[in-house]
């Protein structure tokens, strides 16, 4: 995590912008500034690191606005500490979510005069949030206008801003994705049909790497490509530049040996044609076209409302439902995943004491043991590597000038995970190399309990994850605690670590869960300036058998797949009751029951040793 960097410079030459006619139709009175590329992802390449050029503000969630004489960065609370270290004295954090911070819409009705005009970038901002604030600002008079170019692009170019990322796609064969990609098109077009739609627009990286069975690393942690896609009733569109395609790529999509005089099963098209594509399908046909409201104002400005299918996107919900091959992948990747995790621990708690590890060292000597995995690809995500108060910064990233020599006398938080070829994985545990205190042990236990609670959970089929929220924020709730994060997110199998449309957490329109669906279970506690706790582990979603069945809907619940010990040492024993006491201690035997004989396998002695130390049954 790096610090401050001076934005003064940038700042003034973006305002400078904002009045040029010569880019802007209007002068602008503010500009917004979101955070994602035009595919509305979550993480991003480098060129698309907009709001983090201005700003100096680098994680992965938030909405910067600039005005004549303020800047303003709206991020959640996630990234509350981070922002106030990453911000100069030019930007002032607006803490999304905290009761007396207003939305950027209402902030802005308030700051600027009626006929006043705010630009955005139509492709950066999902058509969603577009029509949210252009509404609002349209009742009080003020216009939500597109830019002709990025403004921030204008900019950046002058301190040199990054070429889009070009590398090759590879193929995911059937032996990981389980599914032929022909099939998961005859899918989509079945879902079309239910809806009477002639095509539906997919803009979501991680969606057209699934659709198609291709992976790729234009998006580090992210095995995806720059792409686009349209499924038609009888045929499919890839928009991508063919530099980076293999004649591999060519065969695999039926274009045998990269003859592209034969007949084709998926239509090539280029990256930028996209635009040109949805104009052609609205001007030459009649029918509706199927686009997410998630996807960017830019495209669904293209489709005239009446024949506009705002809907989710049918791959959303398709990919979050593992098949048994990419299940089976999941788990296996877990296990692997599991036994650097050992090696890892076993290694700190020899290293520690002798106070030479720091935060970054730790986070490289992790990786090693990653990397010696078969089929291992890269990171998930950058390693949270968090001692003592920096633990407390829920996406804290270790950099030099914040790095940290882990101590006996410090709690230590280490949330990290891989890309393999069967799998994504996402862990967090919260150790002690020393004494914990009082205080400590109270929150890790009270934060156990909620991660027990929602891993034990039972409910009616489909129950949306917000109904869930509260079982692992309840003994939180109890001594007066809480966290400022979601509770559980999706994981992709080989694709993106948070993964949609399911979720678990307080927001109130998320997807229904179902068998199939990996999330995951991480309640945490953050002390500002002292430490942090969390504890995460991936679990899957199943059908669970009951001696009832309510209305015949059935009924879910989870089973882990993370297998990975839990610290006891960080437990107050007498806050569990009898039946947390047996979950973990099945948890435990499962791991080293599981782990630890593929330790032994491996030859990993000492690893199996500390595995079996840690997994000893609580009294």
């Amino acid at each position: 995590m790096q610090m401050a960097k001076s934005t003064g410079e940038i700042l003034k030459k973006l305002r400078a912008v904002m009045k040029n006619k010569a880019y802007v139709p209007e002068i602008f009175s503010a500009y917004i500034v979101p955070s994602g590329d035009a595919h509305q992802s979550e993480y991003i390449a480098p060129c698309d690191s907009r709001r983090e050029f201005i700003s100096g503000f680098s994680g992965s969630a938030g909405t910067a606005v600039v005005t004549e004489n303020k800047a303003l960065l709206w991020t959640d609370g996630r990234y509350f500490l981070q922002a106030q270290k990453q911000l100069d004295n030019n930007w002032t954090l607006m803490k999304d979510g905290i009761k007396d911070t207003p939305a950027i819409e209402d902030w802005i009705v308030k700051e600027l005069k009626a006929n006043s005009f705010v630009g955005a970038d139509p492709w950066l901002m999902s058509f969603e949030k577009w029509e949210n604030i252009r509404k609002k600002l349209k009742h009080y008079g003020i216009y939500l206008v597109k830019s002709n170019e990025n403004l921030v692009d204008i900019v950046w170019r002058e301190y040199g801003k990054p070429e889009m990322p070009n590398d090759c796609v590879f193929i995911q064969p059937l032996s990981y994705s389980g599914q032929k990609w022909k099939e998961k098109v005859l899918r989509v077009q079945r879902k079309m049909k239910e809806k009477s739609v002639i095509a539906v627009v997919l803009t979501a990286l991680d969606e057209i790497a699934w659709l198609f069975n291709l992976r790729g690393s234009d998006i580090a942690y992210n095995p995806v490509f720059m792409a686009y896609a349209i499924v038609t009733s009888k045929e499919a569109f890839l928009f991508i530049d063919d530099s980076k395609l293999s004649e591999d790529i060519y065969e695999h999509l039926g274009i045998a040996g990269g003859n592209r005089h034969s007949e084709v099963t998926v239509k090539l098209k280029s990256y930028g044609d996209l635009a040109r594509a949805v104009d052609q399908l609205v001007n030459l046909s009649d029918g509706k076209i199927w686009i997410s409201r998630s996807s960017s104002a830019a495209l669904n400005m293209l489709v005239p409302k009446n024949r506009r299918v705002a809907e989710m996107s049918p791959v959303a919900r398709l990919k979050a439902i593992k098949n048994p091959v990419e299940i089976r992948g999941m788990k296996n990747a877990h296990i692997k995943d599991a036994t650097a995790l050992c090696q890892f621990f076993c290694w700190l708690e020899k290293e520690v004491p002798k106070g030479k590890q720091t935060e970054i060292s730790a986070a490289e000597k992790l990786e090693s043991f990653r990397r010696e995995l078969d089929d291992f690809v890269s990171l998930s995500f950058a390693t949270i590597s968090a001692s003592g108060p920096n633990a407390a910064i829920i996406h804290y990233r270790p950099s030099d000038s914040t790095n940290r020599r882990l101590t006996v006398d410090e709690m230590y938080l280490c949330d990290s995970g891989a890309q393999f070829r069967d799998g994504t994985t996402d862990v967090t545990r919260t150790f002690h190399f020393g004494k914990p205190s009082d205080h400590q042990k109270k929150c890790f236990t009270r934060v156990l309990k909620g991660h027990i609670a929602l891993a034990k959970a039972v409910f009616p089929n489909k129950t949306k994850g917000s109904r869930i929220d509260s079982y692992a924020r309840y003994s939180l709730w109890e001594g007066g605690l809480d966290y400022r994060h979601g509770t559980g997110h999706g994981v992709g199998a080989f694709l993106n670590v948070h993964e949609g449309p399911q979720g678990i957490g307080t927001r109130t329109n998320d997807e229904p869960l179902e068998a199939g669906v990996f999330v995951s279970d991480e309640p945490g506690y953050y002390e500002d300036g002292a430490f942090g706790v969390r504890i995460e582990s991936v679990i899957l979603v199943i059908p669970v058998t009951l001696e009832n069945n309510f209305m015949g809907g059935g009924f879910i619940g989870f089973e882990p797949v993370t297998l990975f010990p839990i610290q006891t040492k960080m437990l107050v024993p007498s806050m569990l009751t009898r039946d947390e006491v047996d979950w973990l201690n099945y948890y435990h035997e499962k791991c080293r029951e599981t782990i630890g004989q593929v330790l032994l396998e491996q030859g990993k002695m000492d690893a199996h040793r500390w595995l079996v130390k840690e997994t000893e049954p609580l009294g």
